[in-house]
């Protein structure tokens, strides 16, 4: 447990520290929403693992995936600069790529707080088209 609170604590201070850097740039606009995306991300994926429209399987991976991000323990260690985070992106990628093509694009709008513009960028960034959507079976079956 306690290494969950390590790693807790460093996800936070290396957040405050890009949010200050891009500050420090004149990137304001940037940096505020930089600022709200790891709230508005748990959020999110608090609101799907209590939605009955997100199938069971996504949520086990949504809880795993919350365990890996959390770990201290990476593919990619966190001190390389510019890559240490790499291995954390790509797994938050693929999960909401993997709920979004299960439960569908509007259930993750539904449960995100922050500026739509920022989910739009989320969704294209883990590559989910509307065809992808579209495509996905329904919760029932």
């Amino acid at each position: 447990m306690r290494w969950l609170l390590i790693a807790g604590i460093g996800v936070v201070v290396v957040w405050l520290l890009a949010v200050l850097v891009l500050l420090w740039l004149g990137r304001k606009t940037l940096a505020r929403e930089l600022m709200t995306l790891l709230p508005n991300l748990v959020r999110l994926f608090r609101g799907l693992l209590g939605d009955e429209r997100v199938p069971r399987s996504s949520k086990a991976l949504l809880l795993l995936g919350a365990v890996w991000l959390a770990s201290p323990i990476d593919l990619i260690p966190e001190f390389l600069p510019g890559v240490g985070a790499m291995d954390d992106a790509v797994v938050a990628g693929l999960l909401l790529r993997h709920v979004v093509k299960r439960a569908g694009p509007d259930v993750v709008k539904d449960h995100w707080r922050g500026d739509p513009r920022t989910i739009g960028l989320l969704l294209r960034a883990a590559r989910v088209s509307s065809t992808d959507a579209s495509s996905r079976p329904s919760v029932g079956s």
